[in-house]
């Protein structure tokens, strides 16, 4: 299965009023879309008029998706595009689409994440919690960062739970236990959004990572905790917010935990000069092992 644009609707108006502001139209995408704090956001930024990108694995899924969106607000445009994450084949294959379907992106927020599952290897023998949660967002905020200017923003989940990384288990050389897996593969993104915030300092565009909520009410705390959770709103929100406020506009290189609702000093690891490097590099690695080489985003950044 590769990616595939399985629908479009374009937009009638280019401009929204929000809360007395008048904002320029937005083409955003949000992977893992079609439900939890995705698809929350997904359907206010439709509603605000925002151009969005929905993304997800099921084909059923996202045609219902699509259509609870056009519900929302039948002028704007919503266009959908299947993937599995834990493929790096099919985020190559999401990245073309995107790239052949745009001209530019101005934001990319990398929502979709796995906790809990029946099968935690993927058929390339790597911990699916690391590959759907840190490595595939990296080859995909790589594979499109030459669509986005300088005031484009990456907006990367993290988490309150954030774990030291196995280097080996990140390699797939160890397994893990669901938590550690999660915990880890949330420092690693934390990790490699400073490292590619401080790359991308001098181009503009923005990389922040934000912890939306702990044990929001999402399909994943669910099946992982047995609980319903705290309101997805609460996620939905912060992530539009990071995506759209002038709050976020300086906040390139920053983490934000929403349980505190503040900017925050994340785990001393995401700090560390040399751990983000051996973290990016190693994702640097097994991307080039699978026939996925990443570059310095430097020379690559749109004007």
């Amino acid at each position: 299965m590769h990616a595939l644009r399985a629908g479009k609707r374009w937009a009638k108006s280019s401009s929204v009023t929000n809360r007395g502001e008048h904002m320029k139209n937005k083409t955003i995408l949000i992977t893992g879309s079609t439900d939890g704090i995705g698809l929350v956001a997904a359907t206010k930024l439709v509603s605000m008029g925002h151009t969005v990108l929905i993304h997800g694995r099921n084909a059923e899924k996202l045609a219902k998706t699509e259509q609870l969106l056009l519900n929302a607000n039948p002028s704007v445009s919503v266009e959908i595009y299947r993937a599995d994450l834990s493929s790096l084949n099919e985020v190559e294959s999401l990245a073309e689409a995107v790239t052949k379907d745009h001209q530019s992106l101005d934001v990319l927020i990398n929502n979709a994440g796995v906790f809990s599952t029946p099968n935690p290897r993927t058929s390339d023998d790597l911990d699916v919690r690391f590959v759907v949660n840190t490595i595939s967002p990296f080859l995909l905020t790589h594979r499109l960062l030459p669509m986005m200017n300088d005031s484009g923003r990456v907006i990367n989940l993290s988490s309150a739970a954030q774990a030291p990384v196995n280097i080996p288990a990140l390699k797939g050389q160890e397994n893990l236990s669901e938590s550690a897996a999660y915990a880890q593969s949330k420092l690693a993104i934390t990790a490699w959004s400073f490292d590619l915030a401080e790359q991308l300092r001098a181009n503009g565009t923005s990389v922040i990572a934000v912890n939306p909520g702990s044990l929001l009410g999402t399909k994943m705390v669910k099946e992982a905790y047995g609980r319903n959770g705290a309101d997805i709103n609460i996620g939905a929100d912060i992530l539009i917010k990071a995506a759209l406020s002038e709050e976020f506009e300086s906040a390139s290189g920053q983490y934000f935990d929403n349980d505190s609702g503040r900017f925050a000093t994340p785990h001393q690891d995401a700090l560390s000069v040399s751990v983000r490097s051996e973290i990016v590099d190693t994702i640097q690695a097994i991307c080039s092992n699978l026939s996925h080489r990443v570059d310095s985003p430097a020379s690559t950044t749109g004007e």
